[in-house]
């Protein structure tokens, strides 16, 4: 039976568990969670982590909470309302299941998990339409006032049809980077640049343009000796008509992280690294639009940027009201479904159609597909 006590009064405060408590803890989440507590009440009630010392510093820190080192014991103690989840991918579809079966809602780092099948087993433990409790991924682009304000723009289509676009998550990672033990391994990272670092532009260039259709992909290790790729390019067509390019790379000195919309009225173009303001995006017009169409479409409002905390605000707006956040559900598989498409395009030299991958394909268990050269070797690969 679900507990759902997000339907509770707006006036009783949430009550939220950090598990993890490494660097995204203190760094995004902490502070995303003492800024929404000066807004509305909500309390940190517990912390767990494996490391006993870090769950008892995390605490100190927050100056809130009590420590723990076993999930399932906290979440019958403690009786969350809304569990963080920043641990390392491969738990999170057990550690998800779990807070979900005691009633919480969750908000899960990306990666979501490992697989498709993952994903659904966590869709599948969630509750009912009427309440939750929900699972939430953190895909944090997708929110704040310019990725808002060119959604609308481009669900109106007051810039005209979206024609051409582009994705690019070109970073760089040294040889320091990969030899931590866990790093370019898929039962431990989860994948790649795809995977692990541009599924953040990806999901907010879904999250603009809606539902993709097909997909063509290449993958490769050009420097690393890892697992996974460290460079990937796609070609994507959506089902408004877009087609687009996508390139994810951990081999760029020069690293940005871009979004580019070719509409016919206008380019609407986003550029910046790892978070971004208004000021990162600019509209350029095509010939003959008026000036005062073209200032209305600039008009991005009262500068709210992409955050841990702007995602976090409507969530807990969601949580109170019992209604499905987004990001969750059908809305949060969607870009894992395209990483694994594109995994799938890459390793086979295929044309992948979304929906294709389902239970029964290599692709659905594993992104790397158990492809020659690719898939783990040995016991990992049968694990």
């Amino acid at each position: 039976m679900f507990v759902t006590p997000s339907q509770a009064s707006p006036s009783r405060p949430i009550r939220v568990a950090i598990v993890g408590t490494g660097a995204i803890a203190r760094v995004s989440h902490l502070p995303a969670l003492r800024a929404l507590a000066d807004e509305q009440p909500l309390e940190i009630v517990a912390a767990v982590d494996v490391d006993a010392d870090s769950a008892q510093a995390f605490c100190a820190e927050a100056g809130t909470g009590r420590p723990y080192t076993d999930l399932g014991r906290m979440l019958a103690e403690e009786r969350p309302d809304l569990v963080t989840l920043g641990t390392p991918p491969r738990f999170h579809r057990d550690q998800t299941v779990a807070a979900l079966r005691a009633g919480a809602w969750v908000w899960c780092e990306k990666p979501p998990c490992p697989s498709l099948e993952d994903f659904d087993a966590i869709e599948a433990a969630e509750g009912s339409d009427r309440g939750g409790p929900y699972a939430a991924i953190v895909f944090q682009h997708r929110f704040g006032s310019g990725s808002d304000h060119v959604r609308a723009l481009l669900a109106e289509q007051a810039m005209g049809r979206p024609l051409v676009a582009h994705c690019q998550t070109t970073w760089y990672r040294d040889e320091a980077y990969y030899s931590a033990p866990w790093r370019g391994r898929w039962s431990t990272e989860g994948g790649g640049p795809a995977m692990g670092h541009g599924i953040h532009q990806m999901d907010l260039l879904l999250d603009l343009l809606g539902p993709w259709s097909e997909i063509r992909a290449m993958a490769g290790r050009l420097v690393h000796d890892v697992e996974t790729e460290d460079v990937s390019t796609a070609l994507v067509r959506f089902e408004n008509g877009t087609m687009a390019t996508i390139v994810n790379s951990v081999l760029s000195p020069d690293e940005v992280s871009r979004i580019r919309i070719d509409c016919e009225r206008a380019t609407v173009e986003l550029t910046h690294l790892y978070g971004h303001r208004n000021a990162d995006w600019r509209i350029t017009p095509a010939p003959g639009v008026p000036a005062e169409q073209l200032a209305a479409w600039r008009d991005f409002g009262v500068d709210v940027p992409s955050s841990h905390e702007a995602q976090l605000r409507g969530l807990l707006r969601d949580l109170r009201a019992g209604r499905r956040p987004r990001s969750s559900g059908a809305d949060g598989r969607t870009s894992l479904e395209l990483v694994a498409a594109l995994y799938k395009a890459a390793f086979t030299g295929n044309t992948v159609l979304a929906g294709e991958i389902g239970p029964g394909d290599p692709y659905y268990s594993a992104l790397h597909g158990d492809a020659p050269g690719w898939a783990p070797e040995g016991a990992e690969a049968s694990a």
